[in-house]
């Protein structure tokens, strides 16, 4: 692409970042979507029954449905990463990790969550390579083998109840005296006669030849090793936000997350954030969307507002 210039650049297409660009093209703002991949946690989900409209949907279908959605007003999408957002006379620079440069008026931050990581020895290591972030994505690869699972939320009590009825044994990790999650799940898997919990312990390393093979891990308590032959580690200890491309423009708050108002706006002119990278609460598709399209709407509210610049580029087509 050479055109470099643009009303809006949305950064992230999840539900989010979509829906906003749905919604810039039908106000007709030249608009560009920058991402590293399409769709976010949305892909992580088999199953999806909250989301109006659809009584039952795969995640990876419901990205195709925002895709097709958007693509049906043409929205350009570049995939890259970006590694540096700076604003100077009412311009924000949106720089790519592939040397791209991108200017535009106004910017929503669209960028999501990630998995937090562990930080132990292999686990970088070993990250596609036995070790995973998303049980709904992977599980299936790892039937018929011993697995673990770090983190007792949740998140790690649904992993565990997809795990144990395909895997043999499944190792429940957590630091804490008891699990978090729903009572209902915790006593589904305690009745699971291959599901180990073993609370008040601590991963410490990760071990293999190509793939995971084993692992170690510590007793908080009384600091005893185990090592357990295990060929799947999946790390279920929550998210983090995608913010810190804006850390410098946006004051966030003690999660990492980007404090908007109940317009989407950051507090910077021309800068809006929407989905689960702000502080609102619920992280829900549906709320995600929402939020997108509140971004989206107040963007154009705010770029309707601003002189026009004669050299600024052709138009993208929506």
């Amino acid at each position: 692409m050479d055109k470099t210039n643009f009303d809006l650049v949305i950064l992230g297409a999840g539900p989010a970042g979509m829906a906003a660009g749905i919604y810039a093209c039908r106000k007709q703002i030249d608009t560009l979507i920058i991402s590293e991949n399409v769709g976010g946690q949305m892909t992580w989900s088999s199953g999806i029954e909250n989301y109006p409209g659809y009584i039952f949907i795969s995640g990876t279908d419901l990205v195709f449905k925002f895709e097709e959605h958007l693509t049906r007003f043409g929205v350009p999408f570049i995939f890259t990463k970006i590694v540096k957002l700076t604003r100077s006379e009412d311009i924000f620079t949106i720089e790519a990790d592939d040397g791209r440069v991108f200017n535009a008026r106004a910017v929503i931050i669209a960028t999501g969550k990630s998995p937090r990581m562990l930080d132990v020895p292999g686990e970088r290591e070993y990250t596609g390579k036995g070790v995973t972030y998303c049980a709904t994505c992977d599980a299936p690869l790892f039937e018929g083998m011993d697995v673990a699972i770090v983190g007792g939320g949740n998140s790690g009590l649904d992993a565990a109840i997809q795990l144990m009825r395909i895997c043999p044994k499944v190792y429940l990790i957590e630091r804490l005296d008891k699990p978090g999650g729903d009572e209902i799940v915790q006593q589904q898997i305690r009745e699971a006669s291959n599901v180990e919990m073993l609370l008040r312990t601590e991963i410490t390393e990760i071990h293999g030849n190509g793939f995971v093979d084993s692992i170690n891990v510590r007793n908080i308590d009384t600091g005893e090793m185990r090592k357990l032959d295990v060929k799947g580690v999946f790390v279920e200890v929550g998210l983090v936000p995608n913010s810190k491309i804006v850390k410098d423009l946006v004051r966030l708050n003690q999660y990492g997350e980007i404090p908007v108002d109940c317009a989407a706006r950051t507090g910077v002119p021309g800068l809006y954030a929407a989905g689960d990278v702000t502080n609102v609460p619920e992280k829900q598709i549906v709320v995600a969307a929402g939020d997108g399209a509140k971004a989206a709407l107040g963007a154009y509210s705010y770029l309707i507002r601003l002189p026009a610049y004669k050299d600024w580029g052709k138009k993208a087509k929506c």
